[in-house]
């Protein structure tokens, strides 16, 4: 039976693009004009006191994330502090919360698509109702077959976003004008400074993205760092981005005059000038441009609220709150499709009901977040107060218990600017809540919070120990001595060779085989539920892994076996080195998919070194008999050596070395092949000098051999992907398996981009 690990996917940037990019598609692109008609310019000051109450309860939930880094977020807090009733009250909240957010980003998406296609209205839909139901019913479905939003497509949406966002403050500040900000009908407050915090209560659906990297906080690295960071900055930025953006679109545009429907899109027709120079039509190519950087945000806005909507009925189906009849993983597409669905339906009939109501969607959103907020708030405080043991954050609120209780406050607070009809409708939601805690999952689930446990330990006066708060699980250490050679297993044509590969490196370096299976899970299903339904997501690895086993007995060398669930492919087996502490790396080649996949997991080379040599075989069965080695020295040409003396030693292969030079320096190159040869203790191998171009010589000469082993050039990442490498090329181009072997080198990132040293 191999171990399971659950992959930490997502980095720092990663995580603060998700929190990023959801806020910033309902904020700056949907909600301007709408709030501007309610409350005036003075509108720029509700955005701010929006951001300020999102910093408090950040804080808490960056504490909460740090201590329990689990997916659910909120819903796992709230049911872990105070019981499956508030747990009950939190999980439907978040889920109808998200229900109701998406429905209003999929109405945001509608509204430009309109601006930007033009629609008809069918029956009782308005074309923009029209659109948002086209957007809904595609993202439930991209969302139902697994299809991804990686971490990196989302860090090019929201860097794009930045990009287009940033121009239009340089154009919006040029065209700037204060008189148009204060206007002539009530100057900043035409409804009196009171607007401010109804406001607030409108536009702090902009706010909710942050809370979803705590969803995800069991896939991130280093969360006690990178958490906080990720949730507090995300924030920050935001609240910034809010105020300068909502200030220069009302100083251009009269914000009586500001759209509804399309507000950026306008504000950029008026704040670009016509023509720069020759080129004319800037202004409405720069109004196109946002329009399409709208349906980027509002589209990777209402995808992440579905994607988030799934994890947390995972959560509380494994609780028993809810049953685990939702959570079936669909049998091909490894997604949670029954959750999707009933959540994708919600989401059609909210816009179908209150599609012209973008307010009454919006508040519905806030006001059932602010409530699980609160409770947050309060599962701090509770956890704190009961001492509990396994409660130990790596990041604290400052001033506690003054921080969590503001947070508490301000949350409930501003529920009280909400209209009648968003709390009465949230008001229902929290009674149905508590209502089927009472009828179905109080019979169902025997897990009690800290708060119960806390108190009967009070009553009874026994020590404060109560339930486990984080089930925290330490990385268990092999102890094991010697390097470790880990193999990336995931086919079973190309395992045997691989591991034959990994077994005489590990003979020959008196080391262990640690065979990984990585097995990529959708993005929509959690690391933690996938690893609870194995069996449905891939029930091939242990017959892999054990094959593994059996072919490594040849060698007579330890091996440990593990199963890794990833979000992420090929690029996972980058982070599985360092975290494995790999001296070397053993995989499979996978023509141009890997290609791919490589330069994108060699985006690493930018800021880090490799993490260890690196071994990529392209061939599906080994027949050892006779090696080659093409060298011209370096450090990959070195390891080359490295792996070629294995072989012999182990294996007692005949080897030979290749040296192509031009037909006037045979003689030069044969002392230089000699001389490395000696250097490299591969002396009593056979040395071949020829002459000719070095690609199709290499190519040649190979097919004479049973295995060529290629080390990679010092050329860069820009290099690589721009004009290839002879590595990658041989490899293509050559019949014979190729061992391609990269060593790494520590260069700058002038060098890292365009190569040399």
């Amino acid at each position: 039976m191999s171990d399971d690990e659950l992959a930490k996917d997502l980095g720092l940037i990663s995580a603060m693009t998700i929190g990023i990019g959801t806020m910033i598609g309902a904020g700056i692109f949907v909600l301007p004009g709408v709030a501007a008609n309610a409350a005036g310019p003075v509108v720029v000051v509700s955005f701010i006191v929006g951001g300020l109450i999102a910093m408090v309860n950040a804080l808490s939930v960056s504490e909460l994330g740090t201590a329990m880094p689990k997916a659910g977020g909120g819903y796992y807090y709230i049911n872990k502090s105070l019981g499956p009733m508030f747990g009950s009250i939190a999980g439907m909240g978040d889920w109808m919360g998200l229900a109701f957010a998406s429905a209003f980003y999929c109405i945001g998406f509608g509204q430009y698509l309109a601006v930007f296609v033009g629609l008809p209205s069918i029956a009782f839909l308005n074309p923009i109702q029209l659109g948002a139901l086209v957007a809904g019913g595609i993202f439930v479905a991209v969302n139902y077959i697994g299809a991804k939003e990686t971490g990196g497509i989302q860090t090019v949406i929201v860097f794009l976003l930045l990009s287009i966002l940033a121009a239009f403050s340089v154009a919006g500040f040029l065209s700037f004008d204060y008189a148009t900000l204060a206007g002539s009908e009530g100057g900043l407050a035409p409804a009196g400074y009171g607007a401010i915090l109804p406001g607030t209560a409108l536009v702090f659906v902009s706010f909710l993205g942050y809370a979803k990297i705590a969803t995800v906080a069991e896939e991130l690295k280093n969360p006690g760092r990178n958490l906080p960071i990720a949730i507090i900055g995300s924030v920050a930025i935001v609240t910034v981005i809010y105020a300068i953006l909502v200030t220069m679109m009302l100083g251009v545009v009269p914000w009586p005059e500001l759209s509804q429907d399309a507000p950026v899109a306008q504000a950029a027709q008026v704040a670009f000038p016509e023509s720069i120079g020759p080129v004319t039509g800037v202004a409405g190519i720069a109004a196109g441009v946002m329009t399409v950087g709208a349906l980027l945000a509002t589209a990777s806005s209402a995808n992440a609220s579905i994607l988030a909507s799934a994890r947390i009925n995972f959560a509380m189906g494994r609780d028993k709150i809810v049953t685990n009849w939702l959570n079936e993983i669909h049998p091909n597409y490894a997604t949670p499709y029954r959750s999707i669905l009933v959540t994708g339906a919600l989401i059609i009939v909210f816009i179908a009901l209150l599609g012209q109501e973008i307010e009454v969607l919006a508040k519905a959103a806030s006001v059932l977040h602010l409530i699980v907020y609160a409770l947050m708030n309060v599962a701090l405080i509770v956890f704190r107060e009961a001492d509990t043991p396994e409660y130990d954050p790596d990041f604290t609120v400052p001033l506690y218990p003054i921080t969590p209780i503001l947070g508490a406050v301000l949350s409930l607070g501003l529920v009280a600017f909400m209209e009648g009809i968003e709390i009465a409708l949230s008001a229902g939601f929290v009674i149905a809540a508590v209502a089927w805690y009472f009828i179905y999952a109080r019979d169902k689930t025997d897990k009690q919070g800290v708060l119960s446990e806390f108190i009967r330990s009070r009553e009874a006066d026994l020590p404060d120990q109560v339930v486990d708060a984080a089930d925290a699980v330490a990385p268990s250490g092999t102890g094991d001595e010697g390097p470790t050679v880990m193999v990336a297993v995931a086919n079973p044509r190309t395992e045997s060779a691989l591991i034959t590969l990994a077994g005489v490196l590990a003979q020959h370096k008196g080391g262990r085989v640690l065979a990984t299976h990585i097995v990529t899970v959708p993005d929509q299903t959690s690391l933690e539920t996938a690893a609870e339904n194995r069996t449905g997501l891939d029930q091939s690895s242990e017959e892999l892994l054990a094959a593994a086993t059996e072919d490594a007995q040849a060698f007579d060398v330890p091996i440990e076996t593990k199963t890794i669930l990833s979000h992420r492919g090929i690029e996972e087996v980058f982070d599985a080195a360092r975290t494995n502490d790999a001296d070397t790396v053993v995989m499979g080649y996978g023509g141009t998919r890997f290609a791919g996949g490589r330069v994108e997991g060699s985006l690493d080379e930018l800021t880090h070194d490799l993490p260890c040599d690196f071994l990529i075989l392209d061939g599906q069965q080994l027949d050892l008999s006779d090696v080659l080695v093409p060298t011209a020295g370096g450090p990959s040409s070195d390891l080359s050596a490295e792996v070629a003396r294995a072989l012999r030693d182990t294996v007692g292969v005949d080897l030979s070395l290749l040296y192509v030079v031009d037909s006037s320096e045979e003689e030069s190159g044969r002392e230089f092949l000699s001389g490395w040869a000696d250097g490299h203790d591969l002396g009593d191998a056979e040395l071949r000098i020829e002459a000719g171009d070095v690609e199709e010589t290499i190519g040649r000469v190979g097919e004479e051999y049973s295995l060529v082993i290629v080390g990679a050039t010092e050329r860069g990442l820009l290099s690589r992907i721009v004009r290839g490498s002879l590595a990658f090329d041989t490899i293509e181009n050559l019949d014979t398996p190729v061992l391609l072997s990269e060593r790494p080198s520590s260069r700058s990132l002038r060098e890292r981009l365009f190569g040399g040293r």
